[in-house]
């Protein structure tokens, strides 16, 4: 069943994009301290990849805001019609992010509640495709649940999927596409109880 519910969830954004994306310009920015975070770790004038940019509101408008230039990745055409009213001089692309590859290298790369969505092995096949975009000293910065397992949540009726790997193998897949962890935070309370992971690209 949890197999089926993660092959939902393009379909859940199509879906609910829209109603989603104004709950979330609604609700409290809770989890703006790492996009701060994130911020402050990147070169001036960064150009940053956004994997599940949704409608760009509020991370792709911040790093904008910062003098950044944004590419957003999403698979809604809803929520990416909205980024690009929004923010027209950015570049917003329709694709899934487990099957990306734009031939290109970014100075940050951020996957922020929507890497999590993916099922374990999606997770897993995400790392190759991280590295395969991250320029020398990128930064990347995603979050996970706080330990090993999956969870079905709800939205407006919808059954919504989550799934997690553990720290100890986030850690060793991260070592493995050469990157070091500079922050790692679990269950932070100050973003809404998201574990979060920040890394520095170390290849040549």
């Amino acid at each position: 069943m949890s197999n089926e519910l993660a092959g939902r969830i393009v379909a859940h954004y199509q879906r609910h994009g829209v109603a989603w994306d104004a709950d979330r310009r609604a609700a409290d920015w809770n989890d703006k301290v790492w996009h701060d975070r994130f911020i402050a770790l990147l070169p001036e004038g960064a150009h940053v990849l956004d994997l599940g940019c949704g409608g760009g509101s509020p991370v792709a408008a911040s790093l904008v805001q910062r003098g950044f230039t944004v590419t957003g990745v999403d698979t809604s055409p809803q929520l990416l019609a909205l980024a690009r009213e929004r923010l027209p001089d950015q570049e917003w692309i329709g694709a899934d992010m487990r099957g990306l590859a734009l031939g290109r290298t970014f100075d940050g790369v951020t996957a922020w509640d929507s890497y999590f969505h993916l099922a374990p092995d999606d997770q897993r096949a995400m790392f190759p495709i991280f590295a395969a975009h991250a320029a020398p000293a990128a930064i990347l910065m995603f979050n996970t649940g706080p330990a090993f397992g999956e969870g079905i949540g709800a939205y407006r009726g919808d059954p919504l999927y989550h799934a997690s790997l553990d720290a100890a193998e986030y850690t060793a897949l991260l070592a493995r596409h050469r990157f070091e962890v500079v922050e790692h935070c679990v269950e932070d309370r100050r973003a809404g109880g998201r574990t979060v992971w920040v890394a520095r690209n170390v290849k040549d």
